[in-house]
């Protein structure tokens, strides 16, 4: 029985403990911010990041920045948002199932991909060609909450380094390299995977260019003929694999989960038949043009009158570099706000 405490706060501390897995992040156990804060009586340091993330700006605009079907003409379609939803629900799944932290989870889940610019990937590719150091959307997500989002007046969200850690992991499937610190971070890299994968298959059916009955035999056979049935058996397998690693291994042990080789290949595979038949096909190849146009226009437009960009983003053109201080401010643009603002500088007022 939960012992009677001071704060609720402290309550919902004293309950991580008692039901979570020794392998989750207890709330109270956090690394912390990199600037500290009094806590607060009601939530949690994850349940507060999250709130701070549900409210912000880059948030709300998730909801017009299309996934991988430029202004598709549907409401059907998945956009960041919808994405970003997906994921958050596949990973508390698995989290409830591992006992790890949901409110953690979550955190990382809504932020991680605060970061990601107009037109989905080509949008990134684009922006990544044209600066210096590069772009990458992951590392842009945890500039986006740390360097443009405001908390009470004050430049970033201030959020816990465990939910920073998360969003800056949280890609690069197939590759080797460092992964999320903590295991609610690595379920997020999972979760996204498994959603982007089989929600762009069934985008990709709705407009007519994938069939299900085309889908590769090898790897459907493996995961399921159908989007819900792909859908459970990688949930399923990621809370298999991940509960024999953890039963079979030491408290203080570092995890790195996965999946089962089996499924692991299956999902590769059907991932790598998307980007060579969806992603990089001729198929979407006149509005990644398109596209690429727009903000390679826009992105050379202010570059030259840097002047005409809000003062946030001119502040960081003074302090980091008018190509950073453009890049910012592009990359935070909605699809339908980065088409209204190109048509305003290259479309005669008359016109408009």
């Amino acid at each position: 029985m939960v012992s009677e405490k001071t704060t609720i706060r402290e309550r919902i501390e004293e309950y991580e403990h008692l039901r979570l897995s020794p392998f989750a992040v207890y709330s109270d156990c956090s690394k912390g911010r990199k600037i500290a804060e009094e806590l607060d009586e009601l939530r949690t340091c994850f349940m507060r990041d999250r709130d701070r993330i549900i409210h912000s700006k880059a948030f709300r605009r998730l909801n017009q920045k299309t996934q991988v079907y430029i202004t598709p003409g549907s409401d059907h379609y998945r956009t960041r948002l919808t994405h970003t939803l997906e994921v958050n629900q596949i990973a508390k799944t698995i989290g409830r199932a591992l006992q790890l932290n949901e409110d953690l989870i979550e955190a990382i889940a809504l932020a991680h991909d605060l970061g990601h610019t107009p037109f989905g990937h080509t949008g990134e590719e684009v922006l990544n060609g044209l600066l210096a150091g590069g772009f990458c959307h992951n590392q842009n997500s945890v500039r986006v909450v740390e360097r443009i989002e405001k908390h009470k007046d004050k430049t970033g969200l201030n959020l816990s380094l465990e939910v920073l850690d998360g969003i800056l992991y949280h890609s690069g499937y197939g590759k080797e390299g460092s992964c999320a610190s903590t295991l609610e971070g690595q379920i997020i890299h999972f979760s996204d995977k498994i959603a982007y994968v089989q929600h762009d298959i069934d985008d990709s059916i709705r407009a007519g260019i994938l069939t299900e009955d085309g889908l590769p035999k090898e790897y459907i056979d493996v995961l399921g003929h159908s989007h819900g049935d792909r859908i459970t058996t990688l949930v399923q397998d990621m809370v298999n694999t991940s509960l024999e690693k953890m039963k079979n291994a030491a408290p203080d042990e570092k995890l790195v989960l996965s999946f089962s080789e089996e499924v692991d290949n299956a999902l590769k595979g059907l991932r790598n038949y998307m980007f060579e038949n969806v992603y990089k096909s001729g198929i979407c190849s006149l509005e990644r043009e398109r596209a690429t146009l727009v903000v390679n226009f826009l992105f050379e437009y202010y570059c030259k009158h840097a002047e005409e960009i809000p003062v946030l983003y001119q502040q960081i053109a003074e302090e980091e570099g008018v190509p950073i201080g453009v890049a910012d401010y592009i990359s935070g643009m909605s699809d339908n706000y980065c088409i209204e603002t190109f048509k305003k500088l290259t479309i005669p007022r008359s016109f408009i």
